[in-house]
């Protein structure tokens, strides 16, 4: 089995995407400029990623809506007052979406106006 991350499998794999989406966007690939690809144990090791997961943990059952990061910290608030949770660890997960931080940053304005914060 060959090794994930190296130079070789890198190759072979973007060449498989690239050539998926040629499929349904001719001339694609010619209009590549030049690409970087960075494999899960690149993220790990770059970024400090544990297992190179963006998302901060799998998104498996238990860590997918209010059971993410915890059933007690779903709502953003941490037990240490003006802390909240805001990072792809966070309710409702990781992505380009922001969410994580705009359901922080609510909840800090609505903490704020309610008095709860000093």
């Amino acid at each position: 089995m060959a090794k994930h991350g190296t130079k070789k499998t890198k190759k072979v794999y973007a060449d498989r995407v690239f050539s998926c989406i040629e499929e349904y966007a001719p001339g694609f690939t010619d209009s590549i400029v030049g690409y970087d690809h960075l494999s899960p144990p690149d993220l790990e090791k770059i970024f400090g990623l544990t297992g190179g997961n963006i998302f901060h943990g799998s998104m498996s059952l238990d860590q997918l809506y209010f059971g993410r990061p915890t059933s007690s910290y779903s709502d953003t608030r941490c037990p240490v007052e003006g802390m909240y949770l805001c990072g792809s660890g966070a309710h409702p997960g990781g992505g380009v979406m922001g969410s994580p931080g705009k359901l922080a940053a609510e909840a800090a304005l609505y903490d704020l106006k309610k008095g709860c914060l000093r």
